[in-house]
């Protein structure tokens, strides 16, 4: 997960852990590209901010899928959708949630993705 958020960051992982969720964190786009360059197990997810500093989540996801063949990715973001359009997030098939989201939502649409054959 990769939220630039602090607050945030801790709570939703603390969500997924009990959810049963092996979770790694960081807080930008260069974190993570180094977790994962040093991961030596396989990641499934990618739960990405869309606006972040340094590294926007797409370019991240973009990144990341060269490292992780078919890792999968959730966007999530509290702007609003037009800034959301602006980064090409808001297409069709484009896995996505809407901060803030209640926290039962948010496993929710962690498992959907997961599940997705076609993610």
């Amino acid at each position: 997960m990769v939220e630039d958020h602090e607050d945030l960051r801790k709570l939703t992982m603390e969500l997924l852990k009990k959810q049963g969720y092996q979770v790694l964190i960081a807080s930008d786009g260069i974190e993570a590209l180094d977790i994962c360059e040093k991961y030596r197990e396989e990641i499934h997810l990618l739960l990405v901010d869309v606006v972040m500093p340094k590294m926007t989540g797409p370019e991240l996801a973009h990144g990341i899928s060269i490292l992780c063949p078919g890792i999968k990715v959730l966007y999530m973001s509290g702007y609003p959708d037009d800034v959301i359009a602006d980064h090409g997030i808001l297409k069709p098939g484009i896995k996505y949630i809407q901060k803030p989201f209640a926290l039962e939502r948010i496993a929710q649409k962690v498992r959907e993705v997961l599940e997705d054959n076609n993610a």
